[in-house]
């Protein structure tokens, strides 16, 4: 099975919402050979709760219609269904909240529900042959998955203490395709999909980003900018 599927997280989804980027996500679907996909602990984050918001009303309405134009799908649309999804979550959890500890052996809490039912729901793809990658915008995720030793130094250097790290724990993280929102909207760039049209639209959409949610760094920005 060779059938891709890309997991928001809220992160991704809550930048490009505030961002005004939400009409180049539609963009980016419709030339994509699969799904996207969003947990149900997402949509509680990105759609239920901001509705009761009156700040975040306009952005939760917004993404409340792609979930309806079935832009963004629920896991069950793969064949995933809850139970197997809350088990793997829960795994996921637990081995992202017990790896790091402080000097004093306490555990650092690290990712809540959201990001974990991401995690899961890409590794139970994954086992299943689904091609797949997750978007998140938050740097702890993301490091947990591709650099844990970067993420001990910033614990550490933030918290004034040594971090002890349980290595066998973080087995689970390894292999996590990530994707930011920066990525996605500099792919809608480079497919003539963004609709502004100027010579700084991509260095005003990378940085606005970065503003808004997306942990990338200006180098970062600089250096996607030449690809």
């Amino acid at each position: 099975m060779n059938e891709r599927c890309l997991i928001f997280d809220s992160s991704s989804l809550i930048s490009l919402a505030m961002n005004g980027l939400l009409d180049e996500l539609k963009k980016l679907k419709e030339i994509f050979p699969g799904k996207f996909l969003i947990p149900e602990e997402v949509k509680r984050e990105v759609v239920e709760r901001p509705l009761k918001i009156k700040k975040f009303e306009l952005e939760a309405l917004k993404l409340k219609q792609l979930i309806d134009q079935k832009v963004l799908e629920f896991p069950d649309s793969v064949g995933v269904q809850s139970q197997e999804l809350l088990k793997k979550t829960e795994e996921f959890l637990n081995f992202a909240n017990g790896a790091f500890f402080s000097n004093v052996d306490r555990e650092i809490h690290l990712i809540d529900a959201g990001e974990a039912t991401c995690l899961a729901l890409n590794k139970i793809l994954d086992d299943k042959g689904f091609r797949t990658a997750v978007a998140v915008d938050e740097r702890t995720t993301r490091l947990l998955s591709e650099r844990p030793e970067n993420l001990k130094k910033i614990l550490e250097k933030k918290m004034h203490t040594k971090i002890k790290v349980k290595s066998e724990d973080l087995k689970i993280f390894e292999g996590t395709k990530i994707v930011r929102s920066a990525e996605l909207m500099h792919l809608a760039y480079k497919k003539g999909l963004i609709e502004l049209k100027d010579k700084i639209i991509l260095d005003a959409v990378l940085y606005a980003l970065k503003d808004k949610g997306c942990a990338i760094s200006t180098e970062e920005i600089e250096t996607l900018k030449k690809i």
